[in-house]
């Protein structure tokens, strides 16, 4: 299979990459690498699809949006999140369709913050909890027998290290196996996460 991987150079789209890349071609694509893509420009994604040209599945480990209380926001930090992890993503979808070939599988990203909100995740929480929604609507009606999933990663082992909040969490390795199992199972509108 040919895999787009959106997100590639980051924790877990490196690992996702890894994963893949022992039994696919895998296309790796990220703001700044070979294969660039910037997920607030609907402009970019349609150039990075133009580029990369046909795949079986296409996977986003991407999509930021800002870390704070609710009074902290700012309406900047609402349309750059808005725009860049829940529209870039519906883009991928959107436009995605018409290079995913027959019976392939587009796979979003949400975050544990759609089930586990705090005080700080006001944005981020709302961002998860649309993409989850968006991927269990859009699947309801797409054509070719095309899916969408979406997975909602834990607290990654890399990241809490690198953030120094200890050495828990669940290592990018582990959490690449759910963006496996959503772009190569047969199941669609899904969320996939542990627990």
């Amino acid at each position: 299979m040919r895999i787009l991987v959106i997100g590639a150079s980051g924790t877990i789209g490196s690992a996702v990459t890894d994963l893949l890349s022992q039994d696919h071609e895998v296309v790796a694509a990220s703001r700044k690498g070979e294969v660039s893509v910037d997920l607030s420009n609907a402009a970019s994604i349609l150039s990075m699809y133009d580029k990369v040209g046909k795949v079986d599945s296409v996977i986003s480990t991407a999509g930021s949006g800002a870390f704070g209380p609710l009074d902290a926001l700012s309406d900047e930090d609402f349309t750059f999140g808005l725009g860049n992890k829940l529209m870039g993503q519906i883009n991928l979808v959107r436009f995605g369709r018409d290079y995913v070939r027959d019976n392939g599988s587009i796979v979003l990203t949400s975050g544990i913050l759609a089930d586990h909100p705090n005080t700080n995740s006001v944005l981020l929480t709302t961002l998860n909890s649309a993409v989850e929604g968006f991927a269990r609507a859009a699947a309801l009606g797409l054509p070719r027998g095309l899916r969408v999933n979406a997975v909602s990663p834990p607290l990654v082992r890399e990241t809490a290290i690198k953030m120094g909040w200890g050495n828990g969490g669940v290592p990018a390795s582990e959490v690449a196996k759910l963006y496996q199992m959503a772009a190569l199972e047969p199941v669609s509108g899904q969320v996939a996460k542990f627990g």
